[in-house]
């Protein structure tokens, strides 16, 4: 399908699916979105913790560079494993414009690093942050009891309804330690039905800027 790079409200870039209509992420701003959805509403409520992340839908490492960063000013360790099927290209990640738009031009390098590592290895990047990218279907994910936060990003339910299923949910309610918490943009009622039906108690909650609502779900035991 073809993809086109275009600039979100808040300046900074993302890919467009123009056969969907669908972007890797919010149109009205990517960073905003990210900001608020995966580190305001998930992150932060784990300060002062050792956390274990899972990112479903790596895509253009915008959301595992924005909680290395936040990582490193709160002095947080945080081991990250992102999952994506379909890797950008190096041509896509050159436009990308996170490191300028969010003033980090001291770990430009990380963020390149992210992209340029193995697959399926775990890389250490700065002191207390480590990077495992697996490149696999989200159905293929068979983690029991370990992560301590998701980050579910994947595309949306309009174009991939598939990916919003009971059964994914079952796999991410598993991969949960308990009383971990699942984040996403996403706000639609059949969506939280499946979230429900697996177990997790689910919260709905202001959403980023140009949407109304996201959801928050815990595994509360």
């Amino acid at each position: 399908m073809k993809r086109e790079i275009i600039q979100t409200l808040d300046g900074s870039t993302t890919i467009q699916i123009k056969e969907w209509d669908e972007c890797y992420h919010s149109k009205h701003g990517a960073i905003q979105e990210a900001q608020h959805v995966f580190i305001k509403n998930g992150l932060s409520l784990f300060q002062n913790k050792q956390i274990s992340i899972l990112e479903i839908g790596f895509g253009t490492g915008l959301n595992a560079f924005i909680t290395f960063l936040q990582g490193k000013k709160m002095n947080q360790s945080i081991d990250y494993v992102g999952v994506e099927a379909y890797p950008i290209s190096a041509e896509e990640l050159v436009s990308m414009n996170y490191v300028e738009e969010l003033n980090a031009d001291d770990d430009k390098s990380v963020f390149e690093q992210m992209h340029q590592c193995n697959w399926q290895e775990k890389e250490i990047f700065g002191e207390k942050f480590s990077l495992t990218k697996r490149k696999q279907l989200f159905e293929e994910i068979d983690d029991l009891n370990r992560f301590d936060l998701i980050y579910f990003d994947a595309f949306g339910y309009r174009v991939q309804p598939e990916l919003w299923s009971t059964a994914i949910f079952k796999k991410m309610f598993d991969a949960l330690k308990d009383n971990g918490v699942l984040v996403t943009y996403a706000a639609r009622g059949v969506v939280k039905r499946s979230m429900i039906e697996v177990g997790f108690t689910v919260e709905k909650l202001a959403g980023p800027p140009g949407k109304r609502e996201m959801f928050r779900a815990s595994k509360i035991v």
